[in-house]
This record gives structure tokens, sequence and C-alpha cells, in this order.
């Protein structure tokens, strides 16, 4: 029986990836050549055949999504505290202000009831993230756009192959992004896409990535050097070819916690809903103790996310002052995610739930 500690993640890389990356190599191509063409043309058929736009992170896709829409100055989107800052990040950098919302309890996403209290005179859209890879309520979202005249922008970053209502996230709103660090579900290593509603927005994400030009030397506006390497998409496409597998794992294991898993409160998935288990978060009362506890026992986990966004230091004197989330306050405090990635043996759960039952026994 292995004893060996068990990450909390752990990226899945193998030769096929590695002889992609020798062939762009040997190529002379190494930037935004045929491999990032290719990546973004394969990605579009998980998306709806919307067109793509691969750029050099998930932070870099929310932002130059949220500018090639529109959004700038003066304008405020809704966006969930109980995320990762790149969310809030985005909308800040375009000039903009990031508008605090409270989530729902059960999936961890916006509270579409939070989201219509939010709505002013200056909003022009609402973010949605669709945390841990479970999608937020898309139909409750999408009428209070439709009311109030907004924009849908997904922040799909963590829910490669996610759906909701038999749709595939990132193909619901204006743009739909999302990244490829190391640890999410699918990597190019580093990197990011846009998915676009249309091809204009598609056209201004590309200007956007390349200096704001097409053309060598006919700048259109003033843009970024967000490029995605044929490295990196070379990595992407051969991802793209295991991730409906390795998704289909993360389920498995998802299933297997659910149902052995005692003390904690397991994910909830709602009806319509593909969970794809980017992260396995599981509701606990005095939380610190038993990451402690698993710790020790070798299980590693994480905390996603210990502080909201909105207490930051970055907003909490400025979008976030006077912000009260109760529902996100309470998940900063009793979230944690168990490792669900798809290198994990049946040992590997069986030690994980030994270890959760013994720790909160203790």
């Amino acid at each position: 029986m292995s004893t060996g500690a068990i990450p909390a993640a752990k990226p899945m890389i193998g030769d096929e990836e590695r002889r992609a990356v020798d062939r762009v190599l040997a190529s002379g191509m190494v930037v935004q050549g045929p491999e990032v063409a290719a990546f973004e043309e394969e990605f579009s058929a998980l998306v709806e055949g919307r067109p793509c736009v691969a750029v050099n992170s998930g932070t870099s896709a929310l932002h130059l999504g949220l500018l090639a829409a529109g959004v700038g100055p003066g304008d405020e989107v809704i966006v969930p505290s109980f995320t990762f800052a790149a969310t809030a990040n985005s909308v800040a950098l375009t000039g903009a202000t990031p508008v605090f919302a409270d989530i729902e309890p059960d999936h961890f996403c916006l509270d579409p009831v939070a989201v219509e209290a939010a709505v002013s005179p200056r909003t022009v859209g609402i973010m949605p993230v669709h945390l841990y890879g479970h999608a937020a309520d898309m139909t409750a979202l999408q009428a209070i756009a439709d009311r109030h005249g907004l924009a849908l922008f997904e922040d799909a970053c963590q829910a490669h192959l996610a759906s909701w209502h038999g749709r595939p996230v990132g193909a619901l709103g204006t743009i739909g992004t999302f990244s490829f660090y190391p640890t999410k579900n699918m990597t190019t290593g580093e990197g990011g896409l846009v998915v676009c509603a249309d091809e204009e927005i598609a056209r201004k994400v590309r200007l956007l990535r390349n200096q704001g030009m097409e053309r060598r030397y006919e700048n259109e506006l003033v843009g970024f050097n967000t490029r995605m390497t044929d490295i990196a998409a070379a990595i992407g496409r051969v991802q793209l070819t295991k991730v409906g597998a390795w998704t289909e794992r993360r389920q498995a294991n998802a299933s297997y916690l659910d149902t052995h898993l005692t003390g904690v409160a397991t994910p909830k998935v709602a009806g319509g809903a593909v969970h794809v288990y980017h992260q396995y978060t599981v509701r606990a009362h005095g939380r610190d103790a038993l990451q402690a506890r698993l710790s020790e026992a070798g299980i590693g986990t994480g905390v996603y996310y210990p502080i909201p966004n909105h207490r930051l230091p970055s907003f909490a004197d400025g979008a976030g002052r006077g912000v009260d989330l109760p529902e996100t306050e309470r998940a900063c405090r009793e979230a944690i995610s168990l490792p669900v990635h798809p290198a994990l043996t049946d040992n590997d759960l069986e030690r994980i739930v030994a270890a959760v039952t013994k720790a909160v026994e203790a």
C-alpha cells in the first residue's frame, strides 16, 4: 500500500506533449504560428464553433476579452468576491469598477438575487465564475442581463468541458475565458483563450494581443504583447485529445468521494449542470484544523479562497469598501478542496476517505 504524500493537484504531462514541443522547436516557428491557429480551431469545436483567440494566460484572456467587448472607465461589472483575484483585477485593469455580489451556498457561484440587487445605471455586464468546475446559474443570470440590457462575460477558467443544460460554458456569453495554468483540467504550460460571440470581438482580441496590429507595423490601436507561443499551443493540442478521459476520471473520483466521505458537506450539483471537478470542494467546520490533520496524514489540500476579493488590500479601500457578503465570508471559513485529479489511484481515494474520517472524528 502506498504511503507517500498525495498531492492536491498534479499536472498531466506525457511523452506525446514532449514530442509536440520537440516538433515545434525543430520547426523554428515558436511564437503564434500554425500551432496556435490549429489550437484555436480545435478548441472552437468544444464551444459550439465560436471564434477562439489564444493568449498567454487566463488573466490576459479576461482582460483582453473585456476590452474587446467595450468595457472601460465609468462602467461597472458585477463579479463574485469568492474567486481568484484575477476576475476582479481584469475588470479594474480596463478602468471599470468591479462590483462584488454574494454567492449562493450550494455551488459557490454568483447568487442571481444578489446580482439583481447590485445592478446600477453604470452596470454594463455580469461576470459569473464557473467555480471549481461547476457552472453558475446561467439561466437566471441571462434573464437578469436581458431585463437590464447587460452583457454576460463568462470566467470559465476552471471549467473546461463543463456545461449548463446541454450547452458548454464559455459559449453562453459575449465572451468566455479559459485558463491553461498547469493545475487546470488541461494545460498548455501557461496560457489562456477567449471565446468570442462574434468575429468582430475576436478581431479586437487579436489586435489587442499583438501590439494592436494584424499586419506587421500597421498598428491600429494601442495593444499588448500577450501572444501564446507555438510551444504552448502544441502542448494544448495534445491535451485536447486527453481532457475528455481525464474529466471522466475526475467525475468518477468525485463520485467515490461523494459516496464514502462523512463529516463534511460534499459538493452539490445543480440540475442541468455537468460538473468537471477542477476542485472537489467540501465544507467543514474547523476547516483549518482539518487541513492541518490531513497534511500530517500526507493528504494535500487547497483552500480556495481564504480571503474574499473585497477584503484584499487591492480592493478593500475602493470597490470593496462597505461590502457585506455573508455567504462569501462563510465559504472563506469553511471551504477546503480535496484531491480529485485523474492521477489518483483507488488506494489514494481510500486513503483520502480514511484520513478525512479520522480527522473529523478527532
